[in-house]
């Protein structure tokens, strides 16, 4: 072929013409954190989806670039729920967000309850308002809800679109799944307040003040803040918040529940060993037989009851002699003897054995077992 020939020429006007519009997209890329890997490739049973910055946004428009990957128990026939892992402000809480759809406790979690398991990641830079995004009202609620249709679209699994939610958020990610509460009540199962929640921001006139619908209380909800992060802290923040954020909903007789973690400050610690069966309870007494039906409501009555900021143990509610308006609510017994523990030490007892091995396997040659486990 010629060095001049028309056919080379076109594909060289093609190629240039790729290369423009590459940069043209890369361009249009605003700021944003650039999220560390996690050394895997995002393959099913993982999916994921991003929304970068835009360059100018519209009024209403998330600001802040956001990378949502979610994990589905390989075999899973229909997704029953969706369990949320949020975390919080900051760059360093970004970046770290980046194994929460990889992590075996919370994947045996989502494989148990017939779930898939979500990690939204922010690609918040340092010197960013968290604002932006832990605020859903600034754009992420409906980018977040924007995610689960294309993610359904992804993973071939049309319910994922309309799934409902057991929402985790630590911090920033208290506050927002506070607001979401508002917004959603009726697709959220169950709520963990990880040392976050918007409640004292918004009685405190610092944020605009949401309509709190009925439905909003209905949910099952756990404060969890750590005793050593109270001092020398604002009433808005995390300590403060998340007690009178409790006091207001249990007054109401909201199923909410305090957990104070004596090991802890503002980190996470150890709190999941009691997360975890808390998420467990609220899904199983939730969760629909058919997938897509209204989540199940809560019998509030028929759950366990402790006094608050105490480490007495918790009885059922029908034989609790305090007062209910400030009383702790436990979904079940189990949940309520690992509460005990947890306000008493910041950790959970635990003697269940490990899983047993399965498809274990020798090799004669060489003598070498392989096996899988949980």
């Amino acid at each position: 072929m010629k060095p001049n020939s028309p056919f080379l020429l076109l594909i060289a006007v093609a190629a240039s013409g790729l290369c423009l519009k590459s940069s043209a997209r890369a361009e249009e890329r605003g700021p944003g954190l650039e999220l560390p890997s996690v050394g895997m490739p995002v393959a099913p049973p993982y999916y994921s989806v991003e929304y970068p910055a835009p360059v100018t946004p519209a009024e209403g428009q998330l600001q802040i670039g956001v990378t949502y990957t979610l994990w589905i128990p390989e075999g899973l026939k229909e997704v029953r729920g969706i369990i949320v892992h949020q975390h919080g402000c900051g760059d360093g809480s970004c970046k770290g967000s980046v194994t929460a759809a990889y992590d075996l406790h919370w994947q045996a979690l989502a494989r148990k309850t017939g779930c898939a398991l979500l990690g939204p990641s922010f690609h918040q830079l340092k010197e960013q308002n968290c604002r932006l995004w832990c605020d859903p009202r600034n754009g992420s609620d409906k980018v977040f809800v924007d995610s689960l249709e294309k993610l359904a679209a992804k993973s071939g699994h049309p319910e994922i679109a309309t799934a409902p939610w057991c929402l985790w958020g630590h911090s920033g990610g208290g506050f927002w799944s506070s607001l979401m509460q508002m917004t959603h009540p009726e697709r959220i199962v169950a709520i963990w307040f990880q040392s976050g929640t918007a409640f004292g921001y918004w009685q405190a006139g610092e944020i605009p003040v949401p309509e709190i619908p009925e439905a909003a209380l209905k949910i099952p909800m756990m404060a969890n803040p750590g005793v050593k992060e109270q001092e020398g802290k604002p009433i808005t923040a995390a300590w403060g918040g998340s007690l009178s954020m409790f006091k207001a909903y249990r007054a109401k007789g909201a199923p909410i529940g305090l957990a104070p973690d004596p090991a802890s400050g503002h980190e996470t610690a150890d709190s999941r060993y009691l997360a975890i069966p808390f998420f467990e309870a609220c899904l199983d007494l939730r969760l629909p037989e058919k997938v897509g039906a209204p989540l199940k409501a809560v019998d509030v009555a028929a759950g366990w009851l402790a006094p608050s900021m105490t480490e007495e143990a918790p009885v059922p509610a029908a034989k609790y002699q305090g007062d209910l308006a400030t009383s702790v609510w436990l979904p079940r017994e189990n949940v309520a003897r690992a509460w005990q523990d947890f306000v008493k030490t910041g950790a959970v007892a635990d003697t269940t054995p490990p899983p047993a091995p399965t498809d274990v396997k020798v090799d004669k040659k060489t003598g070498k077992v392989t096996w899988k486990a949980e």
